[in-house]
């Protein structure tokens, strides 16, 4: 792979070098989630977000496994844009109060460390795909914990 298509591919996998941040890099990578969502629904367009959602996850996936060889190691610390992409998933189509996002973000955090079944599993496939899913899949949890505590709490959702 030329030089010019690796540096590429660890911007994407590396979320655009803020897995490099020192101290906890993987929640750095959330909090970039949590602006690209800000952008996202600027668009106005939940298709737009979707399709985002989607090609970060494929793109990811690439990404993450140059940049397995790149840093020379097995899900490397550095690689973040799983969890872009798994908040990403975590707020998709719900519309979040600022509390909603806080929540979403903590739970999000919690369950990517936890890591609850199916997670740990899908965590144990081979390359890029290992890296990303056991994120998505957080994000999925996420996301239905979200929908469910704002039927309780709904201060979660912005006021329609």
């Amino acid at each position: 792979m030329n030089s010019t298509l690796r540096a590429a591919a660890v911007f994407l996998a590396t979320g655009a070098y803020t897995g490099f941040f020192p101290i906890a890099p993987g929640t750095v990578g959330s909090a970039l989630g949590i602006l690209i969502d800000r952008g996202l629904r600027a668009s106005g367009s939940e298709l737009v977000y979707g399709i985002a959602i989607v090609a970060l996850s494929v793109a990811g996936v690439m990404a993450s496994q140059v940049a397995e060889k790149h840093f020379a190691r097995k899900d490397p610390s550095h690689v973040v844009v799983d969890e872009v992409a798994g908040m990403l998933v975590s707020l998709y189509l719900i519309p979040v109060s600022w509390i909603g996002l806080a929540v979403g973000f903590f739970l999000f955090r919690l369950l990517d460390i936890v890591k609850p079944f199916p997670c740990r599993r899908a965590e144990k496939l081979r390359g890029g795909l290992g890296i990303m899913a056991d994120d998505l899949i957080a994000g999925v949890y996420v996301n239905l914990l979200l929908r469910l505590a704002s039927l309780f709490w709904p201060a979660l959702l912005v006021a329609s």
